[in-house]
């Protein structure tokens, strides 16, 4: 079963040497918990594939101690990676340039390029730096979120545990996370950087460092495959739909009617005052706070034995809400589809 252990130099001794011998840990970011393993060895990564449950030719990103160790994994570090790096790390940003020749095709997902990400949260950074070794390319774990494949990315230690309940793992706990979104990730491994997923460095803040605007993420073969970019991801078990105004209501009143009982998250007044079985009030006015607390709330209702389905209030639109409407767009794709 997965085993809960402290932050303390004796218990992450006892991490650092299951990741020595190849083993998966739970470890705690800024943005989600990420389920490490070591990015050099193949099996330690095997592993990762296998207790998510995740495809094999989706992509990993690999976490580093700084930037000097993030350029070995690169075969190109461009000015516009630097500049980036020096801008957003260590902080919630991945870069995807081209791999090193040493990068395993397991974290590629068998493309030319690899995601890369110095953490700030001081747990992951303290691990990563002990991990590191004296090679002259440093050590490094690929960390995707610690959740099987296709569920709610973990914002707590316990989140994790109970994901892996029938596993053996060890999870640090961290405390819960700061962000509680997954990381921004943008392409700067040609000519034009991208944006492929948005997180909490925002488009904006990155136009601002780079002195230009950027692409807007749109569908393309020629991108790289990235974390998080399926069509449904981040999703509840239970079915979960994203309504708003009159859908919302009309949708409640029938859902009330077939006797279904529903958990509701909302940051509106309008939808407050509507009835469901289980209701849970987001900040409609922050982003960064509604962020912190969005997958917290779906797994809390996902979790509830006292409802039936899971109904979002859709949240604000605007820049700073890129990543909570990417995020549930996905988390809500299968049920939407059906509708």
């Amino acid at each position: 079963m997965a085993t809960l252990i402290s932050s303390s130099d004796t218990d992450l001794e006892k991490a650092l040497a299951a990741l020595r011998a190849g083993e998966c840990v739970g470890l705690p970011t800024e943005t989600v918990y990420g389920l490490a393993a070591d990015a050099a060895n193949a099996r330690a990564v095997a592993k990762i594939f296998a207790l998510k449950g995740r495809p094999a030719d989706h992509p990993l990103i690999v976490h580093l101690a700084s930037a000097d160790d993030a350029v070995g994994w690169a075969s190109e570090w461009s000015d516009t990676a630097q500049r980036l790096a020096n801008a957003f790390w260590p902080g919630p940003m991945t870069l995807i340039v081209r791999r090193a020749p040493q990068v395993l095709d397991a974290v590629t997902g068998g493309q030319d390029t690899v995601g890369l990400r110095v953490p700030s949260h001081p747990v992951a950074m303290k691990v990563l730096s002990a991990f590191r070794g004296d090679e002259a390319i440093a050590r490094g774990l690929a960390a995707p979120s610690a959740n099987k494949f296709g569920h709610v990315s973990p914002t707590t230690a316990a989140h994790v545990v109970s994901e892996f309940s029938a596993d053996s793992l060890l999870v640090i706990d961290g405390g819960e996370c700061d962000i509680g979104v997954e990381s921004t990730i943008i392409d700067v491994s040609g000519k034009s950087p991208r944006v492929l997923r948005p997180g909490r460095v925002r488009t904006g803040e990155l136009e601002a460092v780079l002195g230009h605007a950027l692409k807007a993420n749109e569908r393309d073969s020629s991108k790289p495959r990235v974390s998080g970019s399926l069509d449904s991801h981040y999703a509840p078990r239970k079915k979960t739909l994203m309504l708003s105004g009159d859908a919302l209501d009309i949708f409640l009143a029938a859902a009330r009617d077939a006797g279904k009982r529903v958990g509701l998250i909302h940051h509106s007044a309008r939808a407050a005052a509507q009835k469901s079985n289980v209701r849970m009030g987001l900040d409609g006015q922050s982003s960064a706070h509604y962020e912190h607390d969005i997958y917290r709330s779906l797994r809390s209702l996902d979790d509830d034995s006292k409802i039936d389905l899971i109904i979002l209030e859709s949240p604000p639109t605007g820049a700073d809400w890129d990543a909570v409407n990417d995020r549930l767009r996905r988390a809500t794709h299968n049920a939407a589809s059906q509708l």
